[in-house]
């Protein structure tokens, strides 16, 4: 008698639990979740792979960054983005605050000729604040873009809200890291062209800005005046444009990481057997190359394998975008989504020439925490929408 008393008693408890689970589940958006976990794990194989031979990919670092970033998604998850929408004002200070520390002296710690760090007091860890300052202007621009509800019919509406994306790219250019200003510009501009400006104003825009860096690029040629672009900065353009012209000095970086990617073959030489990067001829390939180091190991299948993790996150991303009503949820989806493909089309297109060199990581696979701690960040962002996503206002 007892013992039926306390079997029928575990079955309400039983059933408790499995409704606790389906509403977990529920809760979270596993199309994008999925992918980014696993894009997670193949980065940290990588990373693991590279400090066996190369003493600045801490491994031990990679994990704490992948660990304060899944606990910083968690707490994001469980909020409510949508009470970020009425607080541009706020965001535009926070993230003029972020890009701007680097500068306050006590704070600013320097490295490789960039000021973008942020060395914190007593603990003597540095932080890049222009990471997370990449989801703040996100979400600040999604908050002032979606005032429009989609339809962006005056002039002066579209022209202020891309003064107001120059603000933290302007900020940012003086560090100065054109990688991770071109990053804010490009997803800032992505996300006005989805609040629905007429195409007239966005093709001036876009004639503007092309103009603009062909006068920038001519008057950094000239000698003898003050050059806007850094020497190196110019000569990697030039380089891209035409690798030949300097192979040993600012050409060895993309000469060696073809040679590296090339020579991965189809199935790769193996985790751990990255001759290139093992014989100190790939630099950062922990970091700004990190693919050509996973191309070499894991070949041509392993590049495919990447790249369709990431188009499977990021075309999830897009695809709830078109199902959410509210316009701040669907705008910062968007900007995620905007956020990881120029990345990934970057780093990717660095390493196999056809894009220009930049300090651009490739989102969850670089070393480095600030990027990886903000790029779970974002996957947070794209989860509480989905959470909330039924939730009136």
């Amino acid at each position: 008698m007892d013992g039926s008393v306390r079997h029928s008693a575990r079955i309400p408890v039983v059933g408790d639990r499995l409704r606790r689970g389906q509403s977990i589940l529920s809760a979270v958006f596993l199309p994008q979740l999925v992918p980014a976990l696993l894009l997670i794990l193949y980065g940290a194989v990588v990373i693991w792979s590279a400090s066996l031979t190369n003493p600045d990919a801490v491994f031990s670092r990679h994990i704490l960054g992948i660990a304060l970033g899944l606990v910083a998604a968690a707490l994001i998850w469980r909020f409510d983005c949508r009470a970020l929408a009425n607080m541009s004002t706020a965001l535009l200070v926070i993230d003029a605050l972020l890009l701007i520390s680097p500068r306050i002296p006590g704070l600013s710690w320097s490295t490789r000729g960039l000021t973008g760090w942020v060395r914190i007091p007593f603990i003597h860890m540095t932080v890049q604040p222009s990471e997370p300052a990449k989801l703040v202007t996100i979400v600040l621009m999604a908050a002032l873009c979606a005032q429009y509800n989609g339809r962006i019919e005056n002039l002066k509406d579209y022209v202020r809200l891309c003064a107001v994306l120059c603000i933290p790219f302007g900020l940012i250019l003086l560090q100065p890291d054109l990688g991770t200003g071109l990053i804010i510009l490009v997803t800032g501009a992505i996300i006005i062209i989805c609040a629905g400006p007429k195409p007239p104003w966005v093709m001036v825009t876009i004639g503007i800005i092309v103009v603009g860096a062909a006068l920038v690029i001519i008057e950094s040629s000239i000698e003898g005046i003050p050059h806007i672009l850094k020497t190196y900065q110019l000569n990697r353009l030039i380089v891209f444009i035409d690798p030949s012209v300097d192979p040993s000095g600012n050409g060895y970086n993309l000469q060696q990481a073809k040679i590296a990617v090339g020579s991965g073959g189809l199935f790769g030489k193996g985790l751990g057997n990255a001759t290139q990067a093992a014989g100190g001829f790939l630099p950062e390939s922990h970091t700004d190359f990190v693919f050509a180091l996973l191309a070499e190991e894991f070949g041509f299948l392993g590049s495919i394998i990447l790249l369709g993790l990431f188009a499977w996150m990021i075309i999830s991303t897009i695809l709830l975008a078109l199902r959410i009503e509210a316009p701040f949820s669907k705008l910062v989806l968007v900007g995620c989504a905007a956020m990881w493909s120029f990345q990934v089309l970057e780093n990717v297109g660095m390493c196999i020439g056809i894009m220009p060199i930049t300090g651009i990581p490739l989102p969850f696979i670089s070393f480095g925490s600030s990027s990886m701690v903000s790029q779970i960040m974002a996957v947070g962002m794209v989860q509480s929408i989905w959470r909330h996503r039924q939730k009136s206002g």
